[in-house]
């Protein structure tokens, strides 16, 4: 597929995992980026090799109250939430709501203002926990708006409608992923999602902590494939949504015994009571991704575990 160039691209979130991963990225081939970031769980340490780059700026923001970036504005895109389940379960519920509804109606605007390409970072969240496996794009999900993930999984849901809405009612140019256990470098061993939990467990020489029998499934795309496939959808012109995402599947237990033995560090699993509403199984069909942006993941999993803990090593201690 042709690259396009999209200019000036604002990105939301700038500077948690995902984030920072896309402004070095679009910086990497000539693009003017603006990050806007509030820190409430971002960390300015992701992009410190950023900011005396030309073409760069980081705007200190909360996209849930403005968005205070000038133009003119080629792309804008929307990842700003809390992706960690310590923080939108337990620290800051309700700004994940707000950042899900008045932070991409901000955003929305600031597109259609300066006539930009949209896209929004949704989640696979959106699915629920499943009864049609794998799941496809149109495949409607199964969420309990008042359960206890329910502020993250209604955020995006919400954001979804959101963005749908303005590309009918003001022919925005827009588009949705849905991403599906991304992990990688940049990922701090406190950041709560599993492989950072599993991986610096494993460096501490601690017990991994596995909620229920461990035969819940997932299925964990490398980084460095997200962002190539995040932005082969902004190049691309289509709607969506798209699933972004690896089709290979892992239990939760064989996760944990492959980041211990990448790890080396010994260690154990320790079984803990299951959580209310675990997602049991979650695959994503990629067939839309595959069929119109000849996009799909190609890094192994144990390359990709590799890769994590070496980076996340020298950063247990201090973490």
């Amino acid at each position: 597929m042709k690259r396009k160039q999209h200019g000036h691209v604002v990105i939301t979130g700038a500077a948690g995992f995902l984030g920072s991963h896309l402004c070095r990225f679009l910086l990497d081939r000539g693009e003017q980026v603006t990050g806007l970031d509030n820190l409430s769980t971002g960390r300015r340490t992701n992009l410190e090799e950023l900011m005396s780059r030309p073409g760069f700026k980081l705007v200190d923001a909360d996209v849930s109250v403005s968005i205070p970036v000038e133009g003119p504005i080629g792309a804008v895109v929307h990842l700003a939430c809390p992706g960690s389940p310590v923080a939108f379960l337990k620290r800051i519920p309700i700004e994940t709501l707000r950042v899900g509804s008045a932070g991409t109606l901000n955003a929305l605007e600031l597109a259609k203002a300066h006539g930009a390409r949209f896209l929004l970072a949704s989640s696979s969240e959106v699915y629920g926990d499943p009864q049609v496996h794998p799941q496809d794009e149109n495949y409607r999900g199964n969420v309990d708006p008042i359960g206890p993930r329910a502020v993250y999984d209604e955020a995006k849901r919400f954001s979804e409608a959101a963005t749908a809405a303005f590309r009918r009612h003001f022919d925005l140019d827009t588009t949705i992923i849905r991403p599906f256990n991304v992990y990688g470098p940049g990922m701090w061993p406190d950041d709560g999602r599993v492989v950072a939990a599993f991986c610096g467990a494993a460096l501490r020489g601690e017990a991994l902590q596995l909620h229920g029998d461990g035969k819940q499934t997932r299925s964990m795309c490398y980084v460095d494939d997200f962002i190539t496939g995040l932005v082969a959808v902004l190049d691309s012109g289509e709607p969506g949504p798209f699933n972004i995402g690896s089709e290979d599947e892992i239990t939760m237990r064989e996760l944990a015994e492959q980041i211990m033995q990448a790890a080396a560090g010994g260690g154990e699993i320790k079984f803990l009571p299951a959580r209310e509403q675990d997602v049991t199984v979650r695959r994503p069909d990629i067939t839309r991704a595959r069929r119109l942006l000849g996009w799909q993941p190609t890094t192994p999993l144990s390359v990709g575990i590799a890769r994590t803990i070496e980076w996340m090593r020298p950063r247990v201690q201090r973490a």
